[in-house]
């Protein structure tokens, strides 16, 4: 069966697949959740840029393999079939954009939202306490929503600041009609950070794309409708 990479967000780590790793070794796939150079056990990397956390991705995919992203690890997945379009048999873009920031004051802004806590020195646990009433939806799963805050708690201050500025560097938009292998798109009618309507832009300009919105999911579709998430990923794997 084709290999499944799982490729974490912002906030998480390869713990946030926890339910999607379970559930699809049962089924016979092989799966692998890394952890994003910086995080849980991985070193860090110099530079910390999307040009090098691609070729460390490349680095453990050993054979064509489907690429899973979940918001920044999204991001991951479309930097490295650009630059390594072998190793993708396919890709899931989950709660994700072809781009962010574009530099300029968006993205001053968004680096002083989401670090500026602890600018005032606070931990990475608080930090996790303050932001996830933001990332839930209306039918949120309260144990993943937990889940979700204790992975980003345990991550390093220095990761989490480098990794919020890389964020703002990404922009594949231009290279959105060039993905020339099956593409499942994934979005929460209630995520605030990648809207459904952006998700629909974006799967628009994939050739063959197809989106799926999740009816009152938040941001972290993965741990917040781990059952939905699973059943719509298993139901675009049987079509591969």
């Amino acid at each position: 069966m084709t290999p499944l990479v799982f490729l974490h967000g912002l906030g998480g780590g390869h713990a946030a697949w926890n339910a999607q790793l379970a559930h699809f070794r049962r089924l016979g796939y092989p799966c692998i959740a890394w952890d994003q150079p910086g995080y849980g056990a991985a070193p860090m990397v110099e530079p910390y840029s999307l040009d090098v956390i691609a070729e460390k991705l490349k680095e453990i995919v050993s054979a064509p393999s489907v690429l899973i992203g979940h918001s920044m690890g999204g991001f991951v997945a479309q930097e490295a079939y650009a630059r390594f379009p072998h190793i993708a048999k396919a890709l899931v873009l989950g709660f994700t954009s072809p781009a962010f920031g574009g530099g300029g004051e968006f993205a001053r802004q968004f680096i002083a939202a989401r670090t500026g806590l602890l600018d005032d020195g606070k931990t990475m646990g608080e930090v996790a306490a303050r932001l996830m009433p933001a990332m839930r939806g209306s039918k949120s799963d309260p144990a993943g929503l937990a889940h979700a805050e204790r992975i980003m708690s345990g991550i390093s201050a220095d990761t989490y600041r480098k990794a919020v500025g890389l964020l703002t560097t990404f922009d594949r938009r231009a290279d959105l009609e060039r993905i020339a292998v099956p593409t499942l798109l994934v979005a929460g009618s209630d995520d605030r950070t990648a809207p459904p309507e952006v998700m629909q832009r974006m799967a628009d300009k994939i050739p063959g794309a197809r989106l799926v919105v999740l009816e009152g999911c938040g941001h972290l579709g993965p741990m917040d409708q781990p059952a939905a998430f699973n059943a719509v990923l298993a139901s675009f794997l049987e079509g591969l």
